[in-house]
């Protein structure tokens, strides 16, 4: 199974294809605040297009998938953490893509609780417009979701195992809900759909760790969607090696040329690594940590391209 994962580096956004034995960026922007949007002359010395227009994280996300839908690439389960999770509209894009997700919520997140909805639009009094919009009432709204983590039955509670560690096996505890998104729904006439509230809670912590939303079938195991969300992991090792070993996080311009220049060459370079590791599993001849054997030894007095050691003091 492949699933997508959005992800913040630093000042960029990036698209990733993921399967368990590996992953690669697909697509990398740097974002661009408002204001440098706005001073248009800062944004040229910069080399920034003059014809791009300002866009949120989530929004640079969306067209993402969007370009690599209309690529070609096989759809899969859409992974993100919260700062992109957490954004409804960023949600509702994915579901009108027709792909399904599993992302990171804040704890503030309002829901409504299993069982519960909207009250249907009021009763229309036979004079003007009648009533489309859903509505809320002292004693029946929506609540955060740590709150409704904190109120389930000790039950609810299970031991899931989602892989092997380099040391032992990867277990906590986790619980799954059906709920319905309640951000803003009091501006809609029709609610939201199920889908499943996941959340953890290591044990012997005080309250749960982390909290995601997924539209996986509502006939899916708690095991399965511990599985699917924990697949962020495969990004998050394999963003390691770019920034660590293939410099991606070693570049010190200003320009948007450059930015973008040198992320595709460390990811070109990680991309051809991943293939020949990915050749020799397929050949019966995997080798553990063939990436970072692979990688040539650098002299101990190298100096980086760029790096002030380098410059030499000019009279």
């Amino acid at each position: 199974m492949e699933s997508y994962q959005q992800e913040n580096c630093q000042v960029a956004v990036s698209l990733s294809i993921a399967t368990q034995r590996g992953s690669l960026p697909i697509a990398w922007q740097l974002y661009v605040p408002k204001e440098w949007i706005d001073d248009r002359e800062r944004a040229r010395r910069a080399g920034i297009p003059d014809d791009l227009a300002f866009e949120t994280k989530p929004q640079i996300a969306l067209a993402q998938l969007r370009e690599a839908m209309a690529s070609g690439i096989a759809p899969g389960i859409v992974l993100a953490d919260a700062g992109y999770g957490d954004e409804t509209a960023f949600r509702d894009g994915i579901t009108e893509l027709g792909l399904l997700y599993s992302v990171g919520i804040r704890p503030g997140t309002s829901v409504w609780a299993p069982g519960t909805a909207p009250l249907p639009p009021k009763p229309w009094s036979g004079r003007g417009r009648p009533p489309a919009l859903l509505r809320r009432a002292p004693g029946h709204e929506p609540i955060a979701v740590k709150e409704l983590a904190m109120q389930l039955p000790v039950n609810a509670w299970q031991a899931v195992t989602w892989r092997e560690g380099s040391n032992a096996a990867l277990s906590s505890r986790f619980a799954a809900v059906r709920v319905r998104p309640a951000h803003r729904d009091y501006w809609r006439s029709t609610v939201r759909d199920e889908e499943w509230l996941l959340v953890e809670w290591p044990d012997g912590d005080t309250e749960p760790l982390k909290y995601f939303l997924t539209t996986a079938p509502g006939e899916a195991t708690l095991e399965q969607l511990v599985f699917v969300t924990k697949m962020r992991w495969r990004i998050e090792r394999d963003y390691q090696d770019l920034k660590q070993e293939f410099g991606l996080g070693h570049y010190e311009g200003r320009g948007w040329r450059g930015f973008h220049h040198h992320a595709t060459l460390s990811i070109a370079a990680y991309g051809f690594l991943m293939a020949q590791r990915l050749r020799m599993q397929s050949d019966g001849r995997d080798k553990k940590n063939f990436l970072e054997r692979a990688l040539s030894a650098l002299p101990p007095d190298y100096i980086p391209r760029g790096s002030p050691a380098r410059s030499t003091p000019r009279s």
